[in-house]
């Protein structure tokens, strides 16, 4: 369920903070859409949502502009340590009540290869890179790019699925694997 919210960063903001805000946030929002407003029971809801980004020190990696953006967020990666954090946020919607019953962030450090014109511009050209964060993604091409990673894979994809998982399980909350 797509729920609108302004994504701005506040002035000097952590990018951790930043993306525990936006899950929570869009966490808020989601439950408040599913209240019934007259009140009458109904069976719980549980909700999950979840934001992801692309840090290099205290930066946040946006969706790049145009390639002008592109070539200057793969120059600052190449040869480089980033990290991706995501955070997700679990909460129920129970008798017209909402509660938050998890928030978490995690973080994996992403090691990318030296990169050449040559490769940023094909990997460019290929579209890929226009809607991601960061540049890249690295369950498609953007995959090349990347030496190593250390922590979970799937939260480089854009939602760790290990600790999702955990958490809906400690919760109590049937998964359908």
């Amino acid at each position: 369920m797509p729920v609108d919210i302004d994504e701005t960063p506040i002035s000097n903001e952590d990018p951790i903070c930043y993306v525990e805000r936006m899950a929570r946030e869009k966490l808020d929002r989601a439950l408040s859409l599913l209240l019934d407003p007259a009140g009458t029971e109904q069976q719980p809801v549980t909700v999950l949502a979840g934001d992801t980004v692309c840090i290099q020190g205290k930066n946040i990696l946006v969706k790049p502009e145009d390639y002008e953006d592109f070539k200057r967020i793969m120059a600052s990666m190449s040869g480089a340590k980033h990290t991706v954090a995501s955070s997700f946020a679990l909460g129920q919607v129970v008798d017209g009540k909402f509660a938050v019953l998890h928030l978490e962030v995690v973080q994996t450090d992403v090691y990318f290869k030296s990169l050449d014109a040559s490769e940023v511009r094909a990997y460019w050209e290929t579209g890929e890179p226009a809607d991601k964060a960061g540049g890249y993604g690295i369950q498609g091409l953007g995959a090349v790019f990347v030496n190593r990673i250390e922590g979970s894979y799937s939260n480089v994809v854009g939602l760790p699925l290990t600790e999702v998982h955990r958490e809906l399980k400690s919760l109590g909350i049937p998964s359908k694997m």
